[in-house]
């Protein structure tokens, strides 16, 4: 269930309650990846964000796994379904930040701007989903949430389709997008007419079979 909803409040934490809620976090990890409090108050520590994205991106690269369309220098591809990422972050590190390293990692061309981080939270049984604004701080909703990412998971999606800014695609891009466009329109029509032929076959044999003499 996706809702739009007022974020929660950052609270300011002392360093004390920093600390302390540190040391919880850190005693119900089972993945080793841990926090760390620096001196200066600042605290670093691991998300893990999933990957949802629907169309497809552009990487720097000519080595590509998956449908891909070539355009010079880089390539226009769909992203695996299920794709986690993990990144090491600070407290300091806000949304967009997040996003601007996660499409470093991929070594992505796209706009930073095409993209949101959502949150996804089970409350009173039911699973919701929040997009967040580009100046929370992942880290901070994860050390108030706890590591148990059923409690709570980030989520990198492309805005919806009323939201996007199309004047962040570059030509270049959205010829690619048209190419593989045209590639899975032809793939699906093949398939139409490959599954039409197979029917058509099938009737006319058993046309003949009701025909045939005797």
């Amino acid at each position: 269930k996706d809702v739009q909803k007022e974020r929660e409040p950052h609270v300011c934490l002392s360093k004390e309650e920093v600390k302390e809620k540190i040391q919880s976090y850190n005693s119900s990890v089972t993945d080793k990846l841990k926090m760390t409090l620096n001196a200066n108050g600042i605290y670093t520590g691991f998300i893990k964000v999933q990957m949802e994205l629907c169309r497809p991106i552009t990487v720097q690269s000519s080595q590509s796994q998956g449908r891909c369309a070539h355009s010079n220098n880089e390539t226009a591809f769909y992203l695996p379904d299920g794709c986690v990422n993990t990144l090491h972050i600070s407290s300091n590190n806000t949304v967009r930040e997040v996003i601007e390293a996660l499409l470093k990692k991929f070594f992505v061309a796209d706009n930073p701007a095409k993209f949101a981080l959502y949150k996804r939270c089970h409350k009173e049984d039911q699973v919701y989903t929040c997009k967040l604004s580009d100046r929370e701080r992942p880290l901070y909703l994860r050390l108030v949430a706890g590591p148990r990412t059923e409690m709570l998971s980030f989520v990198l999606r492309e805005h919806e389709t009323g939201e996007v800014m199309w004047e962040a695609f570059s030509i270049p891009e959205l010829q690619n997008f048209l190419r593989i466009l045209d590639k899975e329109e032809n793939d699906q029509l093949q398939i139409l007419k490959n599954r039409y032929a197979d029917y058509r076959d099938k009737l006319e044999e058993a046309l003949r079979g009701v025909l045939k003499p005797g």
